[in-house]
């Protein structure tokens, strides 16, 4: 497909991070509140096949690549079906999805007959009692399970995506190098970012990435970058002597946004430009009332070419979005 997704600074778009749910059985504390959270009713959520659609017409737009994430997207039942259905589309060359692992050990062969090509599991602590502190859930030993079951299953090395905050889990920093240099995971340190509902974020709980480097660096072999701001979040680093790759999302001190290829749906059919963003493009009501393929597709170009050049955070004018983390879609 010869036609490219650009916005007005010129940045090419060919991702697209889909929310199939805004549920999750977690209740991470830089993402939701303990109680109180009120879920969508089904019938707002796109169906398997509104969400296909979208992805025909953004495949013709030069959209590549597919995430699938939540609220934990594994909560929304037969989503193997809908891995297929996106597979299927011609020019879709890659389908991942973040997870919290929870539920893999009982669908993750299902996924990878359906096309899942890769996966990324959210994993914040190796000490099973800090986890449970961290997600308010006992879950860890499942998950682990999980990861050990994931191995055999997907030939690319599995991402562990691990959110810093300061005083609570950046003592273990050394504990994940160390897992990236002895199991098939990429580790991937995240900054702790405002977006969660009672998250009580501020800079002093955030973990720059320049220290978690100093720190990996004085015990193990040096770190040597491998990709800075590409097209992925993550700026790519593997350890000198070959063995273990440690990846960084630097959202707070480093932002990536000059090289940002993204767009999100989230699980009501809302496009986004930006994870931080305060507009959102409703896709969901022109699909219900017969809109046609072009329409959509207009609807897509001019939502993107208007795509906001970064987020604010940590400067002047910064306004937190009004929707979380599991709503907006991680």
């Amino acid at each position: 497909m010869s036609f490219q997704l650009k916005d007005s600074f010129g940045r090419i778009i060919n991702n697209m991070r889909i929310s199939v749910t805004d549920r999750c059985n977690f209740r991470c504390r830089y993402c939701m509140p303990e109680e109180g959270m009120v879920w969508m009713n089904r019938n707002e959520l796109l169906t398997f096949e509104e969400i296909t659609r979208v992805v025909r017409i953004v495949s013709q737009l030069g959209i590549s690549k597919i995430r699938l994430t939540g609220g934990e997207p594994l909560m929304r039942k037969e989503l193997h079906r809908l891995v297929k259905q996106i597979a299927g589309v011609e020019d879709i060359h890659d389908i991942a999805m973040t997870t919290n692992g929870f539920f893999l050990k009982e669908q993750a062969r299902e996924l990878a007959e359906a096309g899942l090509r890769r996966i990324t599991v959210s994993l914040d602590s190796l000490d099973p009692i800090k986890f449970s502190e961290m997600t308010r859930r006992d879950y860890f030993h499942k998950v682990w399970e999980s990861l050990e079951l994931l191995t055999s299953l997907f030939p690319a090395p599995i991402k562990l995506n691990v959110v810093l905050i300061r005083g609570i889990n950046d003592d273990e920093i050394e504990k994940f190098a160390e897992l990236a240099r002895t199991k098939p995971f990429i580790v991937r340190f995240i900054e702790y970012m405002p977006i969660g509902a009672d998250d009580a974020w501020e800079n002093t709980k955030v973990v720059p990435t320049h220290e978690i480097i100093e720190r990996i660096n004085a015990k193990f072999p040096p770190l040597a970058q491998v990709e800075y701001h590409g097209h992925q979040p993550a700026d790519r680093f593997r350890f000198s002597d070959g063995i273990g790759e440690i990846g960084f999302i630097s959202s707070v001190s480093e932002p990536f946004c000059s090289s940002c290829n993204r767009i999100r749906i989230t699980s009501d059919g809302k496009l986004r430009t930006c994870l931080f963003s305060l507009h959102e493009t409703d896709l969901k009501t022109p699909l219900r009332t017969g809109a046609s393929d072009d329409i959509l597709s207009e609807m897509i170009i001019d939502a993107v070419r208007k795509k906001e050049e970064g987020h604010l955070i940590n400067r002047p004018g910064f306004v937190k979005p009004q929707r979380t983390m599991s709503q907006i879609g991680g």
